[in-house]
C-alpha cells in the first residue's frame, strides 16, 4: 500500500543506520515489526501472576508422544 508522510531525515537516517535496511521502506518494516513484537511482549508480561494453569507436563509429554505415535502410524498405513 503507498502512502505518503512527512518524516524527519535525520531520524529515519539514525533508522536504516539501526536496522541496516538498504531502504526506507525496509527501515520502516523493520521498525513497525519491531514495536508490534514488544507490545505483545509486554501485554504478556503483564498478565504475569494473573493466570494460573493447573497442568501436568509430564501427563501432557505422554499424551503428545502418543499422539505423535498415532500420526506416524497413519502416515505409514498402520492403525
Amino acid at each position: 500500500m503507498r502512502t505518503t508522510l512527512d518524516l524527519n531525515q535525520h531520524l529515519i537516517e539514525q533508522l536504516m543506520k539501526a536496522t541496516s535496511a538498504k531502504t526506507k521502506t525496509e527501515a520502516i518494516h523493520l521498525a513497525a515489526h519491531e514495536l508490534i513484537r514488544r507490545k505483545k511482549l509486554d501485554q504478556l508480561k503483564n498478565l504475569s501472576g494473573k493466570i494460573h494453569l493447573d497442568l501436568d507436563w509430564k501427563q501432557l509429554e505422554q499424551v503428545e508422544v502418543r499422539h505423535q505415535t498415532s500420526l506416524k502410524r497413519r502416515r505409514h498405513g498402520h492403525r
